[in-house]
């Protein structure tokens, strides 16, 4: 079977390469600093590990939302206007416009030898889609191709459920994670927690798991270290792939 590789950016920030193609995650390239939404910030703690220009061409993005600077920042914004294609949200299709096209929870479309598949995600508690917005995930599938699952900033284990009854079992799992918090759902996580992710990689059959967007801004409350633990504790260590910004695997 061909390989998918997985270069780590920072963040939410990663290319995928599959089926001769490159596939952006959420852009983010911004430097640290506190990051306003409405009244409340973000605090981001730490760079990518390189630029957009650095990046070269990509034929696609895979955006989960617009809405968060976390998920899409002002350089980021910026080089979405070279991307032959971003696949999102209809929110976000409606307030980026082009080249943001809607892709609705289980379409698809045929990106060379790949098919993206837009599945469910929810960034929080069930009934905070109000107060976070509208957010999706990806899965990636093709003839002779691992299957892949991003989930972006999905917090339900019930979307997972739901996507691997449908779509699984799963080669590998792109899991956003960091059990993420702040003001506008004090009470609940906005990602997955680290046994979060342990649980969702049990349930997709993901043979391996690469997180994203645990690490980089304040509002993390888990980090690489509790992953390992998590992981370690489901005894699913052998799966977990954690990644230096700026390193890259191949699986």
């Amino acid at each position: 079977m061909t390989t998918v590789e997985i270069s780590y950016v920072g963040g939410p920030t990663a290319v995928l390469t599959l089926g001769g193609l490159r596939l952006l995650t959420d852009p983010t390239f911004d430097a640290p600093g506190e990051y306003r939404i409405g009244d409340r910030k973000l605090v981001k703690k730490t760079g990518p590990a390189t630029t957009a220009a650095e990046l070269g061409p990509v034929d696609a993005v895979l955006l989960s939302h617009d809405q968060h600077p976390d998920n899409l920042d002002t350089a980021g914004r910026a080089c979405l206007a070279s991307v032959p294609l971003v696949l999102s949200t209809a929110s976000a299709e409606q307030r980026v416009g082009a080249p943001v096209r809607a892709l609705p929870a289980w379409e698809s479309v045929d990106l060379g030898a790949v098919r993206i598949t837009a599945v469910p995600a929810l960034h929080g508690p069930e009934g905070s889609e109000p107060f976070v917005g509208e957010v999706t995930g990806f899965v990636l599938s093709g003839d002779g191709l691992p299957k892949v699952y991003v989930s972006g900033d999905n917090a339900s284990l019930d979307r997972v459920r739901e996507i691997a009854d449908r779509e699984g079992p799963f080669d590998v799992a792109v899991l956003f994670a960091g059990a993420a918090r702040t003001s506008v759902v004090p009470d609940a996580t906005l990602t997955l927690t680290s046994e979060q992710a342990a649980e969702a990689a049990r349930i997709l059959g993901a043979r391996h798991v690469v997180p994203l967007h645990f690490e980089h801004w304040a509002h993390f409350t888990e980090d690489g270290p509790t992953l390992t633990k998590a992981f370690a504790e489901a005894g699913l260590t052998e799966r977990l792939h954690l990644l230096a910004p700026g390193e890259t695997v191949r699986l």
